[in-house]
């Protein structure tokens, strides 16, 4: 799949081919869903360890919650949350693919933003709005799919980044790619730490990518990849209830294989995937001479084989069918500082320490004139918990300009209650309901001189949301929000080229971590050696906390990064953040650095 990711170039723009809304490689025009394409010069220009750092800027809607220059780390004080458009990927509404696959684990069932680096990346598409037909649970908020890197031709690349700064930060990254005939590599590591801003919240990070590929021929190809992660994370606690000793360990990865098929009429795969996260958690004291006596775990793990194929089957026409196959497995449970010993947890797991789901979809799209396309889907996907749930969407694309097109949409999102929520703690609940929302846009979207812009309208609807009422969870909650997106890119010349993008927000039940307004606005300059890099965002009215202790903040941050092609191979580096130093916090009780900087180089042969 991701090796037929590509760009087709007119006289008007660069249209975007994509995977995420359909499966196979089509022109985003005749997607009725609304997706944001970021290719890897972007993910690279600023020489951040993470991909979520730059789609945030680039992508209107979505939001990374943070503390510290490096790190987000899980449990008590995490960052990483993903929230889009008032859905938020820390409960699990948003889902993360790598090439497709779900990445969430058994027991708590949502990403890790620590796993997301930019070593692997050869692009990230960002889908606003649900797409459960194709991926399922989770995917109600939307889905965030990083197509993992490829060699396309034959040859050597290697990369090496180094970079020090702020508060004894270090990011080093090394890769190479190879290709040789029909088959092809890519090899890539990384080491990141960092003091941080405040005592006690150190983080600390290895990583590893492995892609192995093989064309058997013209039509048929297969790869296998592996992908892992381990940080070593501490958290101080709130600036007004300080903690000791709260330390994470964490491990998580994935390992996949695909055997793929592309004829000019139809195209597949077939895929199995694994993933898997074992966590070691010291959860702290507020009195360092009182240490806790025990460590908190869990090794979990989800592991699933994915089918689907797509055929023309007459002139304008696209046919997706697929099945989906998961067996979600996991444990939680403390163990004895002093003996390693067992101990009894408080959970209802016994004997449900797995659970299964199957689904079967059928996307079905036609162009019925040069301007009118039609989308229609359904899915119907059974739990072995939760039960059977059907998942509908349809759209339609109207091309009144060969540059410009309307689209409009309707698709119902739906995520099952995780197995935290269901049996561990006191609050879990195990009659708990898939929580289900529909999601309604109209967009125009338009290519003309080099101006690219897009204009979104957006209402969601849901219910059945998983709340904590009384010391229990429930399917009490509801979503009703609605907004609107604009983004635009301009390229002025040879050497300048601007972007911005702003997204509204109304919450009639508001959520942590969702801001009222989030703009950007970005400018790239590029001659000769040079080239710089800015982009300037402002958040309003980000909520930290709701209820009756409600409080919102605003704030603007300027980032700057500035390169010098010193040598032909030979790249110097400098990066800046919040560079006006603003006093601001993401997480409430967990104030953010001021000014921060990086600086390194960048070799490639």
């Amino acid at each position: 799949m991701a090796n037929n990711i590509m760009a087709q170039n007119d006289t008007i723009s660069l249209q975007e081919v994509v995977v995420t809304g359909s499966r196979n490689a089509v022109d985003v025009r005749h997607l009725p869903m609304t997706v944001t394409v970021l290719g890897r010069e972007k993910l690279t220009e600023q020489y951040q360890p993470s991909v979520l750092p730059t789609a945030m800027q680039q992508v209107p809607g979505l939001f990374l919650t943070n503390r510290s220059v490096m790190g987000y780390g899980v449990s008590t004080g995490a960052a990483g949350g993903i929230n889009m458009r008032g859905v938020t990927g820390g409960a699990g509404q948003l889902l993360v693919l790598i090439d497709g696959h779900p990445q969430y684990n058994g027991v708590y069932g949502h990403p890790i933003s620590d796993s997301y680096q930019t070593l692997m990346a050869e692009r990230v598409e960002v889908l606003r709005g649900p797409a459960s037909v194709l991926y399922g649970s989770n995917a109600m908020g939307g889905v965030i799919n990083i197509v993992t890197r490829g060699m396309h031709h034959d040859g050597v690349n290697t990369h090496i980044n180094l970079g020090v700064g702020s508060y004894g930060t270090i990011q080093t990254e090394a890769s190479n790619q190879f290709r040789s005939g029909r088959f092809s590599s890519t090899v890539a590591a990384q080491y990141n730490r960092t003091d941080n801003h405040r005592p006690r919240m150190g983080f600390e990070q290895y990583g590893g990518y492995l892609k192995l590929g093989y064309d058997f021929n013209e039509h048929w190809n297969a790869y296998i990849d592996a992908d892992i992660t381990h940080f070593n994370a501490s958290y101080p606690g709130a600036v007004t209830s300080p903690m000791y000793s709260a330390d994470q360990w964490i491990t998580r990865g994935v390992v996949s294989a695909a055997l793929e098929n592309h004829y000019n009429n139809t195209s597949g795969a077939i895929s199995v995937y694994s993933n898997f996260g074992r966590h070691k958690i010291d959860d702290g004291t507020a009195n360092p001479d009182n240490p806790t006596q025990r460590f908190f775990r869990s090794k979990d793990a989800l592991t699933g084989v994915s089918w689907y194929q797509s055929a023309r089957l007459f002139e304008g026409n696209r046919l997706t069918v697929g099945i989906d196959f998961q067996h979600i497995y996991g444990r939680a449970y403390y163990t004895s500082k002093q003996t390693g010993e067992v101990l009894d947890t408080p959970n209802k797991q016994s004997g449900k320490s797995y659970r299964n789901e199957i689904a079967g979809y059928v996307d079905f799209r036609q162009d019925l004139l040069d301007w009118l396309t039609i989308d229609a889907g359904i899915r119907v996907d059974n739990h072995s918990v939760t039960g059977t749930e059907w998942i509908p969407q349809a759209g339609i694309v109207v091309r009144p300009l060969p540059s410009g097109e309307i689209k409009a949409m309707a698709s119902k999102g739906f995520r099952n209650p995780s197995m935290r929520e269901m049996y561990l703690y006191p609050p879990s609940n195990e009659e708990l309901e898939p929580e289900r929302l529909w999601n309604y846009e109209l967009s125009w979207r338009h290519r003309i001189c080099g101006l690219s812009y897009g204009v979104n309208l957006f209402y969601i609807k849901g219910d059945n949301m998983i709340q904590t009422i009384e010391r229990k969870n429930v399917n009490t909650g509801e979503i009703e929000n609605y907004g609107l997106e604009l983004e635009a890119d301009y390229r002025i010349d040879s050497h300048w080229t601007l972007n911005t993008n702003h997204s509204f927000l109304h919450m009639e039940n508001p959520v942590v971590a969702a801001p009222t307004y989030k703009g950007f606005l970005g400018a790239n300059y590029r001659c000769c050696k040079w080239s710089v890099v800015a982009g300037l965002q402002y958040i309003s009215g980000l909520y930290t906390a709701v209820g009756e202790k409600e409080q919102k903040e605003n704030f603007c941050l300027l980032n700057t990064t500035v390169s010098y092609a010193l040598l032909p191979n030979l790249t110097l580096w400098v990066r800046g953040e919040n560079l006006l130093a603003q006093e601001y916090e993401i997480n409430l009780g967990y104030p953010m650095p001021r000014a921060t900087f990086m600086g390194g180089v960048n070799i490639h042969f």
